[in-house]
């Protein structure tokens, strides 16, 4: 019953195969090899434009080179207060962008709010040297708390973007599963709405360590190869992540594992909201269910083999929690089992 994280999951059996098969023989290194280029070509084929890839290792190193990447002198990007790359990239997007600051901007349900948004970034008036420059603006799709930004969302934050001449930038960990679940394809969900730049992650849905940074626009990329390599992203042997994308990409098989995420999350979810003494937190709507518990029970649940994470509230919801009880976040994965999700089920009634 592990539901800590899609990062405990393994890999497809048949991206494992996949890369089993290249493992043999010589291939060009650095992105120079044929499976590379056929890659690069099938992301221009999904998101139905000529754009730019460069693989890493990382989801961390994607969100903190796309920053890199559009960096300013005293730069300054807005994120939700919430955002994991605020809270769990351990200052790497500071790092890689050698000082620039991540401005967090409140919202409901993870979200960033467009009005709020506004008055953060008019707190950095133009040609104000002591307070520094905008540079771009990020948002998680899906949140840090599993909801997600619906068209008319993100393209509201993009008009805002594209007002003050700044970038938008999705982090998309849990791409696949936001994608599915607002059932749009990834035009749709990205450069159609105004995004910029897209980490394109894939090792939290079943690949082994597959990471994509996307460019829609590739000018705007045409430092990142100088960047990526003095960051020590620039992968040699390039083709184990490009076998992974192969994989994952063929016949869908990255969708069809983030709709059975999905949907082993919804049968999660609908178990609790008649369980008698646990509460939903606020209704899931990719692969993270949040779930309010009295302690006593959920380090009773826990000593019984299920296997979960205790979640910090969001600060917009101080009233979530009563006396003694905690928060905590159930993720599902390709790999969750349905009867994994029935005797947690029946061990919280």
């Amino acid at each position: 019953m592990n539901f800590a994280s899609d990062n405990w999951a393994g890999a497809h059996p048949k991206i494992a195969q996949r890369l089993l098969e290249v493992a043999s023989g010589f291939s060009a290194p650095y992105g120079a090899s044929a499976l590379d280029r056929k890659i690069e070509k099938r992301f221009n084929e999904l998101f139905e434009r000529e754009v730019a890839v460069y693989f890493v290792s990382t989801g961390t190193a994607a969100n903190s080179l796309a920053l890199a990447a559009v960096n300013r002198p005293g730069g300054v990007s807005f994120c939700h207060r919430e955002a994991h790359m605020l809270e769990d990239e351990c200052g790497a997007p500071e790092f890689f962008t050698h000082g620039a600051r991540l401005a967090p901007v409140d919202g409901e349900n993870g979200k960033i709010d467009p009005h709020k948004l506004k008055a953060e970034i008019e707190r950095f008036p133009p040609n104000f040297v002591h307070a520094g420059q905008p540079m771009a603006i990020s948002i998680t799709q899906a949140t840090e708390i599993g909801t997600l930004y619906q068209t008319d969302d993100i393209a509201a934050i993009a008009k805002i973007a594209q007002a003050n001449g700044l970038p938008l930038h999705m982090d998309g960990a849990r791409f696949a599963n936001a994608l599915v679940a607002l059932e749009l394809t990834p035009a749709e969900m990205t450069w159609k709405r105004g995004v910029d730049i897209v980490s394109f992650g894939a090792t939290k849905n079943g690949c082994w360590c597959a990471e994509a940074l996307i460019f829609m626009n590739p000018e705007l990329s045409k430092d990142l190869p100088f960047i990526r390599k003095r960051a020590a992203q620039l992968v040699s042997k390039s083709r184990f992540i490009a076998s992974q994308f192969d994989a994952y990409l063929h016949d869908e098989l990255w969708l069809d594992m983030a709709r059975y995420a999905n949907a082993m999350a919804e049968r999660l979810q609908n178990g609790i909201i008649n369980a008698e003494h646990a509460r939903l937190a606020w209704h899931a709507e990719a692969n993270e269910v949040f779930v309010v518990l009295d302690k006593a029970l959920a380090d009773q649940l826990q000593e019984q083999g299920a296997v979960f994470y205790q979640w910090n509230p969001p600060r917009a919801k101080p009233e979530l929690l009563g006396q003694n009880e905690v928060l905590v976040r159930l993720v599902t994965s390709f790999a969750t089992e349905a009867d994994q999700v029935d005797r947690f089920l029946e061990l919280l009634r």
